[in-house]
């Protein structure tokens, strides 16, 4: 206490304090305009990134606009935020320095708190960045369905940690980030359903194919599922001699989600003009065929009937 009392420790402290604002307070003050300088910047920065990223983004439907300004404002208030935190601590450590005190205690013990995370906490950073780049690459999008490491869905969320998907059954799977091997996206831009058609071996393939042709042609023009089909159908043509049918592949584009709709409408089209022009699907039966013609052998067992009933009297 006596140090307090005398001159010479007033002086020294007002002389020191003297020095650190003519040395240090200029530093200080210059350090606190560039630090307010670059928060700014980094918003108008990440605005314009933003405004860019929607640019290139933005030139599908409605729909698919909507999730694309949803993922570019998701990444651009994720790199805002990482990039501020670094500015922040970066202006803390120098400012610290400024005023005297030792920092480099501080960093080592940083060090090893984030190492000690880092090691407690594998599993759940490599979560974070999987998901990031799911999101950063538009591999997934609320509403696709998908099929995730085998389950598939309807995907209802996706977050930086796990992807949620809700299946035909409404079954949700909640599914960790970084354990996602195989995504399989059924929705992605554009959706399709492929047909197998089998018909039996008597029949003409090109009157099959004409008749297919025209269903998809029907399907397509009608109001009703125009807007959700792409393109005309595609026939490719017979794909397959299987063991009791020729199997005809073709193949509608729709918009996303609408393929399931679509094929079972051309399914229901098509099993009717089937019937209406005698087109046999096989089913599994056994018939036996006579002669070069390949007309069907007809057994007549009425005589023999008949024969037998006398007979027996």
């Amino acid at each position: 206490m006596e140090k307090f009392l005398e001159s010479n420790f007033w002086t020294e402290l007002l002389k020191s304090t003297q020095d650190w604002l003519i040395h240090e307070l200029p530093g200080i003050l210059i350090l606190v305009v560039l630090f307010i300088i670059s928060i700014k910047f980094l918003s108008i920065f990440t605005k314009r990134l933003e405004k860019s990223f929607l640019k290139r983004s933005t030139q599908g439907s409605i729909s698919e606009n909507k999730e694309s300004v949803k993922r570019v404002e998701t990444l651009s208030s994720i790199i805002h935020g990482l990039v501020k935190i670094i500015l922040w601590v970066v202006f803390i450590m120098i400012l610290l320095q400024k005023f005297g005190i030792n920092i480099a205690p501080i960093i080592a013990g940083a060090g090893i708190l984030g190492l000690a995370v880092g090691f407690g906490s594998q599993m759940l950073v490599r979560d974070y960045i999987s998901g990031f780049f799911i999101i950063l690459e538009d591999q997934l999008r609320n509403g696709d369905v998908a099929i995730i490491n085998g389950k598939a869905g309807l995907v209802e969320k996706i977050e930086f940690r796990t992807t949620t998907l809700r299946d035909f059954s409404g079954v949700v799977h909640v599914i960790r980030n970084g354990e996602i091997t195989l995504i399989s996206n059924m929705t992605k831009d554009w959706s399709a359903m492929v047909f197998d058609i089998g018909v039996a071996y008597k029949e003409d393939p090109q009157q099959v194919m004409d008749i297919m042709k025209k269903v998809g042609d029907d399907l397509y023009h009608d109001p009703e599922f125009s807007e959700h089909i792409l393109e005309p159908i595609e026939i490719f043509g017979l794909d397959e001699f299987a063991d009791s049918a020729l199997i005809i592949k073709a193949r509608l584009k729709t918009v996303p989600i609408q393929q399931w709709m679509v094929g079972r409408e051309f399914r229901k089209r098509l099993k009717k003009s089937f019937d209406q022009n005698d087109i046999e699907i096989p089913f599994p039966h056994t018939t036996v065929y006579w002669g070069d013609k390949i007309n069907p052998l007809k057994l007549d067992v009425s005589d023999q009937i008949i024969n037998t009933i006398e007979t027996s009297k």
